[in-house]
């Protein structure tokens, strides 16, 4: 089947409509990842803008830099253009409303952030590490690549020319220092630009500007327990003097001094940190010093001093980058839960921008709530976390295990393994096991209602050991028939049990609590899968190489399904129109469908599935496979063979889990092969906890209108003139709000009046004088009466009041208020208007409408 057609955008990336959107990116270092909200690739340090006071942060997504309000915490521009991770982005040090980033995909594009616009870009050729500026760096920058040795990489100056064209080819590399680290915090600039520190191992090297000369300090690399973890992790210079920071793997930080002579050079230590330094950080003024580990503390050392250290802990996960803002007023943190902290000066966090939380495994799958509809998966250690899919923010962590987590690589936690909601987001099913030792399973089975009052879930009944072995599967009857809720879980015991919920009343209270009803097995067989037909009669439970059918009303086995094709993988039954098929994917690489009226296959077809989700809302079936080239996406129904829909290499990498979103309003694709999105939209995570999705919108489209409207208003010069209109802005706000419900409160709309629109938008040195001009204005925000306005009253009318209103200024100079009562076509509200403006104000009113504006509407 032909693939979407595709598409080109102004900054030219191909959209694959609909576009396979990167949610969050994953990667394969120890950085947070996932970016809607930041998501931040290996050593993407979050910048913050040199606005006073900071005003915008920065952080890369992926093949993407979003753009965040420091005050709102909302994403206000996604930059996109890069075809590749980017991996490093830099403020431009001669204009600070623009902004640098580099890629893998060999460019270096200069943005303007405010509007979301790219300005230029400029081509190297080669895949590009990290990124720095200098503002000594007369357009030029510097940037990491790798030599073509393994394992080598060089920091290079690049001259970026000055062209008028939008892509420019950038000049030749010149070198300047070798053998260096291609993470970005093993790089930083002097003070004055006159040296460049790097770090890779047990090497400092730094690289004199106007010397030409570089000076190499070793630490000991011998074995023995005290030199052990000498490794170099970081490296930051200091603002103003000649200080270079740097971090090692023992927690230790060293102060270099006197490193122009290398044998006169000096180093002291500061160790707070029981494991390795993250990241450092020097104050804007250079008077303190930041430090960050995993311990979750971020460290001031005042003055560079062992004693004078101040702290800021509980930050929640390991602290990976720290970047200052250019003024000093704020700093922030970045952590491997794919969260930014924004502190303020003081060393007082003032707000969170929280990503996806990136787990070691992903054991629960993916789930929609369906009160929320959030995304539900695994989060913190032993937390489930909502995320919301459409405003891409973290709604709320579910603490499951309830229990205080100890970060210790040695301690076999608790793990969050399986979970399910049922009854239409009612109850929610979790299930938690450890095992330190073999034979020595600890598992729980944690059934939760929803509290209306709380808005959240409460824990009704814990079920300790409800099997011998793990559980593999747990599934909800969510009929909407369904007279009693009811929950199968399935086991590698052997057994499959169904809980039903039952009166667990004392004389103390009324309550209700869930007990075990059935245990059905099959001929002591591994069970594997479990699921519930669409209307709630049928259970089907795969037992190894064998799916059993049996009744939900008596719990009597129906018929059962064996092909011999290996162990079933996945199973789920069709929906609406297709009912009557159940689906069976096997490890062996088979997709079977039966049918379960004639209780026979239907078809099969070899396919290595390892997602396979039906669509809520239609029959559509989405499987992917696993295949040489990445991962393929196949829908199909059940009752047709045939695909309706393939894309090929979806990914380059495995796909682990996949799930429907049922769309709030129906989207309109017109392509026949894109119908199956139109209901539902398809989510799927990679193994390297990358999540995406088929969109027919940009990442930039999709930003709310409040976050425009917040940068426009951020964007406004703080003036006097801005202060005022801010007061008036407050007073209307508070008049309006003290309005009753039934009051009706009519303002001038000027949104589409015409002459404001000429005003507003006809070039300064064409436009007549403001006092012409005035009249104009003046008259456009006039409100409209339902009666006949003065303009409509006969010209011989106008030139005898004009004549009346002359001889009566004639006769003397002391203002009379003019009577309309004669005037029977002129409306009450008219009336009452024109009878507070003196003679010689409406004279002035009558002149004004005479006043030929034609040359408002002229070409």
């Amino acid at each position: 089947m032909a693939g979407p057609r595709k598409g080109t955008t102004g900054s030219g990336r191909k959209w694959l409509g609909p576009e396979r959107e990167r949610l969050h990116q994953g990667t394969h270092s120890c950085s947070p990842a996932w970016p809607v909200i930041p998501s931040l690739r290996d050593g993407c340090v979050p910048r913050l803008c040199r606005y006073r006071p900071c005003k915008y942060l920065f952080c890369v997504s992926g093949d993407f830099v979003k753009v965040y309000s420091t005050a709102t915490e909302e994403c206000v521009h996604v930059l996109q253009g890069h075809r590749n991770l980017v991996t490093g982005i830099q403020l431009n040090p001669h204009n600070h409303l623009q902004l640098y980033s580099c890629s893998f995909d060999g460019t270096i594009k200069l943005w303007d952030y405010l509007d979301g616009i790219l300005i230029k870009t400029f081509t190297v050729g080669q895949k590009l590490h990290a990124l720095y500026t200098h503002a000594l760096a007369e357009d030029s920058v510097f940037v990491t690549i790798k030599k073509e040795k393994p394992d080598v990489f060089q920091l290079v100056s690049v001259r970026l020319p000055r062209s008028p064209r939008q892509d420019a080819e950038a000049e030749e590399p010149c070198l300047v220092l070798d053998y260096i680290s291609p993470s970005p915090k093993c790089v930083a600039f002097g003070s004055q630009g006159e040296y460049v520190a790097a770090v890779r191992d047990f090497y400092l090297s730094v690289y004199f500007f106007k010397k030409k000369a570089t000076s190499r300090f070793t630490l000991s690399s011998s074995g023995n327990r005290k030199h052990a973890k000498n490794n170099f992790t970081c490296v930051v210079c200091h603002p103003k003097e000649d200080c270079i920071a740097t971090g090692h793997k023992d927690g230790k930080i060293r102060l270099w001094r006197g490193f122009d002579d290398e044998k006169k050079y000096t180093y002291t230590c500061l160790h707070w940190h029981h494991d390795l330094v993250m990241d450092l950080a020097f104050s804007a003024t250079g008077g303190s010093l930041l430090s960050g580990g995993r311990e979750s503390v971020l460290v001031e050392w005042r003055d560079a001093a062992e004693k004078t250290k101040e702290f800021l802990p509980r930050l929640g996960a390991t602290i990976e980058h720290i970047s200052v803002s250019p003024a000093g007023d704020l700093l922030c943190t970045s952590h491997s839960d794919n969260k930014i902290t924004i502190i303020h000066r003081n060393l007082e966090a003032s707000a969170v921008i929280q990503g996806l939380v990136r787990d070691s495994s992903i054991l629960t799958g993916l789930m929609i709530d369906p009160r929320t509809k959030a995304l539900v998966l695994n989060g913190k250690p032993g937390h489930l976390q909502f995320y919301s899919l459409q405003s891409d923010k973290q709604l709320y962590n579910l603490d499951i295990v309830q229990q205080e987590y100890i970060n210790d690589y040695g301690l076999v936690q608790i793990e969050l393994t399986k979970a399910a909601f049922g009854c239409f987001g009612a109850w929610l099913a979790t299930v938690e096991q450890r095992q330190e030792k073999e034979g020595e399973l600890e598992l729980q089975m944690k059934l939760w209602t929803y509290n209306k009052k709380t808005q959240g879930f409460v824990l009704n009944t814990k079920v300790s050991m409800p099997h011998e072995d793990r559980i593999t599967a747990l599934c909800f009857c969510n009929a909407e028939k369904s007279e009693s809720p009811t929950l199968v879980t399935a086991s590698r015991d052997g057994r499959f049990k169904v809980w039903v919920l039952a009166d667990d009343s004392d004389i103390y209270r009324e309550a209700v609590g869930w007990t075990c009803d059935f245990v059905g097995s099959y001929h002591k067989y591994q069970a594997t899968n479990c699921c519930f037909s669409e209307d709630g009669s049928l259970l089907a439970v795969s037992f190894e190489e064998t799916v059993t059918i049996w009744e939900s009303e008596t719990w009597e086995l129906r018929c059962t399904f064996c092909q011999r094709a290996g162990h079933v993988r996945h199973l789920c039954f069709g929906r609406l129109t297709c009912s009557k098929y159940l689906l069976g994917a096997t490890e062996n690489g088979t997709l079977c469908c039966w049918n379960l009226l004639s209780c026979a296959l239907e078809w099969s077809t070899k396919l290595n599935i390892t997602v396979m989700e039906p669509d809520p809302r239609s029959e559509n079936v989405a499987a992917v496979s696993r295949s040489s080239g990445g991962s393929d996406l196949f829908v199909f129904k059940p009752s047709e063979p045939r695909p309706l829909y393939v894309q090929r290499n979806i990914c380059s990498e495995e796909v682990r889990w996949g799930v429907f979103v049922p769309r709030d309003v129906p989207d309109a694709f017109t392509s026949e092969a894109l119908q199956w999105l139109n209901r539902s939209q398809f989510y799927f995570l990679t193994a390297s906890q990358s999540l995406l999705t088929f969109s027919s919108k940009s990442p930039e489209e999709k930003l709310t209108p409040t976050s425009k409207q917040l940068l426009a208003e951020e964007s406004l010069p703080t003036t006097p003139f801005y202060f005022i209109l801010g007061r008036h802005r407050q007073q209307r706000g508070e008049q309006a709000d003290g309005a009753s419900e039934n009051e009706l409160v009519q303002l001038p709309l000027t949104e589409n009046v015409p002459a404001i629109s000429e005003l507003l938008h006809t070039p300064a040195h064409v436009l007549p004088s403001a006092a012409f001009l005035c009249s104009m204005f003046v008259n456009s925000l006039l409100l409209a009466t339902e009666a006949r306005s003065a303009e409509e009253m006969p010209d011989d009318v106008d030139m005898e009041e004009e004549k009346a209103s002359d001889s009566s200024e004639e006769e003397g100079d002391v203002p009379e208020k003019v009577q309309h009562a004669d005037h029977t076509d002129v409306g009450e509200d008219l009336r009452q208007q024109l009878s507070q403006l003196s003679k010689c104000e409406e004279k002035e009113l009558r002149k004004l409408r005479r006043v030929d504006y034609s040359w408002v509407t002229a070409p």
